[in-house]
Formats: structure tokens, sequence, C-alpha cells
């Protein structure tokens, strides 16, 4: 009776500690037990991991098929299977991260930026402030956005400001955010966008002023946490601009 050598299940055990770290370190941070630099070492051990499993794998998988060692051959897949997991779920944003800027403060108004109002209190004591400043300097946070996303500017509306605000609101809650505050009076609405899987939070103001018989729209968004944003804040708005656009 054939029986499987200890590195073939030395590699599964790895390839399952991969994506269990995986599935843990950001719920881990997510939930409060441990810090974000753990969290983040942790992911990257997961990821380190999966690599090396991967290629040792396909190396043995070639010793399996010439001995015929078919108990370990199918062990060596399945522990192939499971360190691809931890790379296609992180590949994508390491991939990302190297081709957004390093910005996490973004507005379709880059001279006079939309400011928060309620929000300023929820966010006490997160990483990140709300200065409108990139290394000291508004003008290159500004440049940097301009260079990375150059499509994003003010939404123009045929909508009076309380009717802009409501659909601002419904569009908002479309896309998932919390409803924070909202003064129709000063043309206002903010919400907060947390992601599945860090739980990282980004809060988002709307700010709505008379133009003509109807109103222009400009979004700011910002990420609490983290110096890069992966292109996330920018991706909210565009999509807030489609999606409010689109009920006209």
């Amino acid at each position: 009776m054939e029986e499987t050598l200890w590195w073939s299940k030395l590699l599964l055990i790895s390839a399952a500690i991969a994506v269990f770290l995986l599935v843990v370190s950001p719920l881990g941070y997510k939930y409060g037990s441990i810090d974000l630099m753990s969290s983040l070492g942790s992911l990257m051990l997961a990821i380190v991991v999966a690599l090396l499993v991967l290629f040792v794998s396909f190396i043995m998988l070639y010793v399996c098929l010439s001995s015929e060692l078919v108990k370990d051959r199918n062990l060596l897949l399945v522990a192939i299977g499971l360190s691809m997991i931890p790379l296609v779920a992180v590949g994508p944003l390491i991939i990302k991260a190297s081709n957004v800027p390093r910005i996490h403060d973004i507005s379709t108004d880059t001279e006079s930026p939309p400011i928060f109002h309620k929000l300023v209190a929820l966010r006490e004591g997160a990483p990140n402030g709300l200065e409108y400043e990139l290394k000291g300097s508004a003008e290159e946070l500004k440049n940097a956005q301009l260079s990375a996303y150059p499509e994003l500017a003010a939404l123009e509306s045929k909508l009076a400001v309380p009717e802009a605000v409501q659909r601002a609101e419904n569009t908002l809650l479309s896309m998932g955010l919390e409803l924070v505050h909202t003064d129709v009076n000063v043309g206002v609405v903010e919400a907060v966008a947390t992601s599945y899987w860090f739980g990282f939070k980004d809060d988002l103001v709307v700010r709505i002023r008379p133009q003509g018989s109807g109103s222009v729209i400009d979004l700011r968004s910002v990420s609490r946490v983290g110096q890069s944003d992966l292109g996330a804040n920018a991706t909210r708005i565009l999509k807030f601009i489609a999606a409010f656009d689109a009920d006209q």
C-alpha cells in the first residue's frame, strides 16, 4: 500500500496555513484583535508562504509524475490550489498599489475642497487627518490627483439644492454607504464607506451649492487609515457621479 511522503503533507499543511493567515489577518484587525501592522505583516507572510509552496510543489509534482506517486501527486495538486488563493486575492491589490499615487484624500474641487462637519468628531484618533495636503503641501496633493485622475470634476445638475440633496442621499445608500449627516440648508451630505475585508473606513462629503436654477455638486472622499487608498476614493466618487447622473 502506497504511503504519502512527509514533504507532500508539509506542503499541504503550509498551503492551508497561508489560507488561514489570509482570512484571519484582516478579520483580526477588523474586530480589534490585532493592530494594523501585525495584520499586514501576517498577510505578507501568507503571500510569501503561498509563493514558496507553489514553487516547491511544482518541482515535486514533476518528481511524483516521474515516480508514479499518485497520493503525493494528489496532495500536491491540492496544495497548489490552496496556495493560489492568497495570490489571487492579494496579487491584484499589490499590482494596483504600484499603479496609483500614494494619496488618500480625493476631491472634485482641488482649489477649495469640501469640508467635513459631523464626521470630524467621528474621525478623532484616526491616523490620517483632514488637512488637504501631501507632505505638507496642498499644491503637491492637487498635482498628484490631477495627474492620476484628470477625469474628476464637479457635477452640474438641473436639480435645485433640496432635490439634489435627496438624490445624493439615495445614491449613497444605493452604493452601500452609511449616511451620517445631512443638512439641506447648508447643502451637505456626509457618509461612511466600510471595506468588507479589513473594515477600513473612508469618509465622504457631498457639497451641493446653487447654480442658477440648478446646482453644482462637489465630493471629497478621505481614508482614515493608510497612505495609499489603492484608488478606492476616486473610484467611489466616479461611481457616485455616474449613478447620480443616470437618475437625472
